[in-house]
């Protein structure tokens, strides 16, 4: 077995008594690069099935409790952990002895991607809801089995001293893949755009897949490969019991392990809901396809590539305990711009800087919550680790949220965003809880020790 210390841990980031510009130094280092690779393929789907799908379901004529449960089609998201096991650990026949295991997994469910997506894109939903459902969930059990392949990758090529840049070029490369599958697509498809309709727009943002294969062509095998070697003669029997049982048993057997996965659970519900009727919400008010791709494009991208830039030396400032506290309150107060902007309808001057503030702060607090997240996971069980912890915020994401359809009709846009600003106060709470249980410091190893 690899040491089942964690992959990397908060204590390896630098915290200096000022910011410097040599901070940024390591996001151009080879294997940070790679993650930002890594995160255009990773980011792409899910832009496709939540903000992409609802807007398009919208403009066909959807109502919006319909749309609300249509995010429940991300479901395998939450479910992934089920089938990390055999990420982890399971062989591909030729393509592991050739690849490496992540490689090899990677290749296949790229390849099968690219396909799934060509289906979900003419699948017609006007016409053929059902058809347009089976593939959004097809494409979605494929996006996830990606993500665990991704996320254990980016987490072992990385170096302890490279786990924050690595994962804030991750993340800037996830924000690509949302920007060229939100606003990408929807320009591709309009017929304010290039007017290619929506089959042949899903079709070329498909290709977002190759920036993957790229990355894992120059960064070579992970560090998991030679558990997996050294495990694929052992014994059926305990190959089973360290495949399924094992990461699993680790990870509850720490203390504080129920408390941390319930605030994983609730931390960003508040911004789950919001965004899955965020595009609703902007057709509703009769904002023009041209007014929302300018927005998004210009002041949207550029909001979150600022937002994730800052979390570095965010985290490096405060700390995780301190970085994941204020950025949970700046994603939580955000969301007043856009009761300013339910509340002033049809303004390009609200929705400007509604978007904005919304970017940055969820640049920011996203790239906090997977790197602590990522710290979390075991270089032994990285896979099914990190699987685990993201399928439990999935859940807030996909199923917690699925009612927002219901709270948008009856509370007003503007009632609706300031119920998920309440809605995100739990995650505060049980974030004070764990503070002071001493459960989120700078240190895993002190996690795994305190009570």
């Amino acid at each position: 077995m690899n040491d089942p210390s964690p992959a990397t841990s908060p204590d390896s980031i630098p915290r200096p008594h000022r910011l410097s510009p040599r901070l940024l130094a390591p996001y151009l280092r080879p294997r940070p690069l790679a993650a930002l690779l890594l995160g255009i393929s990773s980011g792409f789907p899910l832009a496709l099935l939540l903000a992409t799908m609802t807007f398009w379901l919208a403009k066909i004529g959807l109502d919006k409790k319909t749309i609300g449960f249509a995010i429940g089609l991300t479901t395998p998201y939450t479910l992934k952990f089920l089938w990390a096991p055999l990420v982890d650990r399971g062989q591909l026949p030729v393509l592991t002895g050739w690849l490496g295991q992540r490689r090899a997994w990677l290749l296949l469910i790229q390849l099968l991607l690219f396909g799934a997506v060509w289906m979900l894109g003419g699948s017609d939903p006007a016409r053929h809801l059902g058809v347009f459902a089976l593939w959004a969930i097809v494409t979605a059990f494929l996006a996830a089995t990606q993500d665990i392949v991704i996320d254990a990758y980016r987490i072992e090529i990385l170096a302890a001293d490279e786990l924050v840049y690595g994962t804030a070029n991750n993340q800037f490369g996830y924000r690509i893949g949302n920007l060229i599958a939100g606003v990408g697509t929807v320009w591709l498809a309009s017929s304010e755009g290039a007017g290619l309709g929506w089959a042949l727009a899903y079709g070329l943002t498909a290709f977002c897949v190759l920036p993957g294969m790229i990355a894992a062509a120059w960064a070579g095998p992970g560090r998991h490969d030679a558990t997996v070697v050294r495990d694929a003669g052992a014994p059926p029997v305990r190959w089973l019991q360290d495949t399924i049982v094992g990461p699993f048993r680790e990870f509850l057997g720490r203390r504080g392990a129920v408390l941390i996965l319930l605030f994983v659970l609730v931390y960003k519900l508040g911004d789950a809901m919001g965004q899955g009727m965020l595009n609703p919400m902007i057709v509703e008010l009769g904002f023009s396809d041209t007014e929302f791709l300018a927005i998004n494009k210009i002041i949207g991208f550029w909001g979150l590539i600022a937002g994730t830039a800052l979390a570095a030396p965010f985290l490096a400032w405060l700390g995780m305990g301190r970085a994941l506290f204020v950025s949970g309150l700046l994603m939580m107060v955000s969301n007043l711009a856009f009761v300013m902007l339910a509340m002033a309808g049809h303004s390009v001057g609200w929705l400007t800087t509604a978007v904005a503030i919304e970017q940055v702060t969820s640049g920011i607090g996203l790239t906090v919550f997977v790197t602590y997240l990522s710290g979390l996971s075991n270089l032994a069980y990285t896979a099914t680790q990190f699987a685990l912890l993201s399928s439990v915020a999935a859940v807030g994401r996909t199923w917690l949220a699925t009612p927002a359809g219901y709270l948008a009709t009856a509370l007003g846009w503007a009632g609706f965003w300031v119920m998920t600003m309440v809605v995100a106060v739990p995650g505060m709470v049980l974030l004070w809880i764990l503070w002071r249980r001493g459960f989120v410091v700078d240190s895993l190893r002190q996690a795994k020790e305190v009570g």
